[in-house]
Formats: structure tokens, sequence, C-alpha cells
């Protein structure tokens, strides 16, 4: 699947429009994935933010659709475990931006190429309008190489 056709089927897909969250970009090569949340009446939580819910959803499960494509066939990749810290109110537009690298991939490939298990972590950050930190999340991911 292309990666714009991935964004098209995200956003159309109803529990992310429900939450109000937007897929901005996904980078030709599978590396890098932007998703902005924009604080709306039916998204807003009783003291007027972002549901925690919410920003924990415009993280997940993105790192491991980047990982799935990166890698490719012969990968078993889950999400694993995640943590959120909350450490400002979300307010208006907030964004994250997952990333994998070139390094994150190579090591993840040796780690597994004798079909043992590796927890690679990843961290977001969640920045609203003025770049203010709002939330980071911490992401641990499941990845065996399927033996032949």
């Amino acid at each position: 699947m292309s990666p714009g056709l991935l964004r098209l089927m995200l956003n159309l897909y109803p529990p992310y429009v429900g939450a109000g969250v937007r897929i901005a970009s996904i980078a030709p090569d599978w590396s890098e994935m932007i998703v902005d949340l924009k604080l709306r009446f039916y998204n807003r939580n009783y003291v007027g933010t972002h549901y925690g819910g919410n920003l924990f959803t415009m993280t997940d499960p993105f790192h491991m659709l980047m990982l799935i494509q990166r890698l490719g066939d012969g990968y078993k990749v889950w999400d694993q475990r995640a943590e959120i810290t909350f450490l400002k109110p979300g307010r208006g537009r907030v964004r994250a931006t997952m990333r994998v690298s070139e390094a994150e991939i190579e090591a993840i490939r040796i780690a597994t190429e004798e079909g043992d298990k590796h927890l690679p972590q990843f961290q977001v950050e969640i920045r609203d309008e003025q770049g203010d930190l709002v939330a980071t999340v911490a992401k641990t991911l499941y990845v065996r190489k399927i033996k032949a």
C-alpha cells in the first residue's frame, strides 16, 4: 500500500474521525508520520482541553505501521507497551511527529537476524501550536523475524 493511500484510509477511519485525529503526512519512504489533532466541540473534555485518550490515539499504531513497511515481509511487528505522560493541558491544534531512522531499522534487523525477539523503544512528543510540550509517549514494540 502506498503512503498516500494509507493516509487517505486512516483519515476516513471512523475512530480517528470521531477523535478528531488527522494524519497530516506520511513520508514516501515510511520514515516519518505527522499526526494533528484540532480541539473541537465534539472532542474536548469537561474542562475544555483535549482528552488524554485522544492525545494517546495520535500516536497509535503509527510506529508499528512504519516498521511493517520498512522491514518488509518476514517480520512480525506488534505494539507491546505504551506510556503517556501529560505535561500541559492540550488546547487548539496539537501535533505528534513519529520517526524511525535508518539506524533504528538496521539495529532491529541485526537484533532479530537469528529469530530472537527485539523490543525497540520510541519516544514521541506531542506539541501545541506554540511548540510547547503537551505530552510525551514512550512506545515499545515487539519485533521478531519470521523463520522461513
